[in-house]
């Protein structure tokens, strides 16, 4: 039984690993397929796999727009063997259906991809609430700049930081619940650095802090 129960318009930070600690992204290729899962697979209408999905879009039987979707998308992180989410619901059971979905779904593709068979992810997901506004900015801060938490190259790490500050126009995420609250990008940039060097220093004497990291 999950600890973590999810409500309706709640915020929650998701997250998890390859198992065994593997990389679960080798290549750019895998990037883009896993973030075309995870806007292709956030519906509440489910489209099967996304070989059935765009030939029904290409024999105009469904259209690739979403409009009652599973789960707001705040921000993301994709590190080579870990992700972390910040997800609002939206419809009962929404965030179970879509990492149910996700997991899926990338699983059976890499599988294929690298001639391998079982589980790719390390057991059932992670789940946080977010219980207050300041965990909420803090935790979106630490998600769009967990590169720097584990000081990796951009090239090897993928994260919504881009479309946070105007330099990526993609319909991913919502960020504005967490932009809204700050005069401009720039004092969002400033504000997520200085939080992430603060959970950083913070790392060593909270348990939850150096979880989060997935180290």
């Amino acid at each position: 039984m999950r600890k973590t129960k999810f409500a309706n318009g709640e915020f929650y930070h998701i997250y998890n690993r390859g198992t065994d600690k593997r990389a679960v992204f080798l290549d750019d290729t895998d990037f883009k397929r896993f973030l075309r899962c995870m806007s292709e697979f956030n519906t509440i209408e489910p489209i099967g796999s996304l070989y059935e999905h765009a030939l029904n879009i290409h024999y105009g039987r469904r259209t690739s727009i979403h409009k009652n979707k599973l789960v707001n998308i705040i921000c993301y992180c994709l590190n080579l063997n870990h992700y972390h989410f910040l997800f609002e619901q939206r419809v009962d059971g929404g965030i179970s259906e879509f990492m149910k979905r996700l997991g899926g779904g990338y699983t059976k593709y890499f599988n294929s991809k690298y001639n391998r068979t079982g589980v790719l992810f390390q057991g059932k997901f992670k789940s946080r609430h977010i219980d207050s506004n300041k965990y909420l900015l803090h935790i979106g801060a630490y998600i769009n700049l967990n590169n720097k938490a584990h000081k990796v190259d951009k090239d090897i790490f993928r994260s919504s930081m881009d479309e946070f500050l105007g330099k990526q126009k993609t319909a991913l995420c919502v960020p504005d619940i967490i932009l809204k609250q700050f005069k401009n990008k720039k004092e969002f940039k400033e504000f997520a650095d200085s939080s992430l060097v603060d959970i950083i220093k913070r790392k060593g004497q909270q348990k939850e802090i150096a979880s989060l990291l997935l180290e």
